[in-house]
């Protein structure tokens, strides 16, 4: 579980415009697919080509829905999808402190 107080976090997102595709996606992952491989074959987000690696970033930088998936104290794993106005993501929270 993270820390309740937690300010900054790192992240991997995988970035699709629809739930069924974010859903299938989840899926695989679920199945043991490579996040990484996943988010350069299938993210439309420009971090896309670095395996959606959004690297390290402060609490309230990001849209409030991912923000809020993000910073949950009982966020774990892989997390999603969670809907933004860019599209539904995917979310493998790294660490946060």
């Amino acid at each position: 579980m993270g820390k309740k107080g937690a300010t900054t976090a790192a992240a991997l997102h995988i970035l699709v415009r629809d739930e069924q595709k974010a859903l299938t996606l989840l899926s695989e992952l679920n199945n043991g697919a490579d996040f990484g491989k996943l988010a350069r074959a299938h993210s439309i987000c420009p971090s896309a080509k670095q395996g959606g690696d959004l690297g390290e970033f402060r609490r309230g930088t990001m849209v409030p829905a991912f923000d809020k998936a993000v910073f949950s104290e009982t966020a774990v794993g892989i997390l999603g999808p969670v809907k933004t106005k860019f599209g539904y993501h995917l979310i493998k929270v790294l660490y946060r402190k």
